[in-house]
């Protein structure tokens, strides 16, 4: 039994979805459309960069649905491989709206529209360097959540990601986050300061939160037969209703994705495919369970060996 994962912000590279994008005629009509509805040339920054661009989340945020969506496309319509008897499908953040669009409940046009306005509001939430992520190696999430109560009083900060056991990431104020930073060498604890432009998944993020709230109240979403695991319950999505607030609270809580690996697997899944640029989330499975199956695709060799 598989499920399809889909990766998030930070597994943008120039240059990615390029074979795809020469070697197919539905990946050259995807990326004009998406070139149409941004009003901005996203497949030249995809394709040539710069980086910098590239890296803006208003630009990150469709740019990695576009090759993840495209990918997802070749191999359904092009290698005739159905993806879509998936257990369940799922995403990191920014993937979840990948996983919703390739399940169906949402069109291409939708999902890159609402992707340009939720970018954007995320990149304006907070004033550029005011806010920040910090990654947290080696500790247990009960450890964080310990001692970020035990000193709110000295500083404040969220846990942003759950990604795997001793990976944990905290959003907050960049003030905030070397104090952190500090206190947690001090203690021996690993930490980096993550190239990102903004604290995600977090109360930070409220202006974003009400942007995507506006947004969402004319999306009427789709029937579909395929399962989604929520970001913010790490659990499946029973009641297609439930959809848009989840989207939306999604916006500051924390994503859950060890917890969502977790209950796919106790759901019987053994096989993860991942679709999208790069092999982030692959690696992250791989630390949750060493014993299940793990499948990344991002080049057309990779379709060609993929077995289900």
């Amino acid at each position: 039994m598989f499920s399809v994962i889909f990766p998030g912000q930070g597994s943008q590279i120039v240059g990615m979805g390029k074979e795809f994008y020469e070697k197919h005629e539905i990946v050259k009509k995807l990326f004009k459309e998406a070139d149409e509805v941004l009003e901005t040339n996203i497949s030249k920054i995809i394709l040539e960069g710069p980086k910098e661009d590239l890296d803006l989340t208003t630009n990150t945020q469709p740019a990695i649905f576009l090759i993840s969506y495209s990918i997802y496309q070749v191999v359904k319509n092009e290698f005739n491989i159905d993806l879509d008897k998936g257990k369940y499908f799922a995403g990191h953040s920014l993937g979840e709206y990948s996983a919703l669009s390739c399940a169906g409940y949402l069109d291409f046009y939708k999902t890159i529209k609402i992707l340009k306005v939720r970018g954007s509001a995320m990149q304006n939430s907070v004033p550029k360097g005011e806010g920040g992520m910090l990654a947290v190696l080696g500790s247990k999430i009960e450890k964080i959540e310990k001692i970020l109560k035990e000193n709110k009083n000295n500083f404040k900060a969220q846990i942003a990601n759950d990604n795997t056991e001793g990976q944990i990431v905290l959003s907050g104020r960049t003030k905030e986050l070397e104090l952190i930073s500090t206190f947690l060498k001090t203690e021996n604890i690993k930490n980096i300061k993550l190239p990102v432009s903004a604290p995600f998944h977090c109360d930070l993020m409220a202006k974003a939160t009400e942007v995507m709230k506006k947004e969402f109240e004319n999306i009427n979403f789709n029937q579909s037969n395929i399962t989604l695991i929520s970001n913010v319950t790490a659990d499946k999505i029973s009641n297609i209703g439930d959809l848009k607030n989840l989207l939306i609270n999604q916006i500051e809580k924390k994503v859950r994705w060890r917890e969502s690996v977790i209950n796919m697997i106790k759901y019987g899944v053994d096989h993860f495919i991942e679709i999208g640029p790069g092999k982030v989330l692959s690696g992250l499975v791989k630390r949750i369970d060493k014993n299940v199956k793990i499948t990344s695709i991002n080049t057309q060799s990779d379709i060609e060996s993929l077995r289900i």
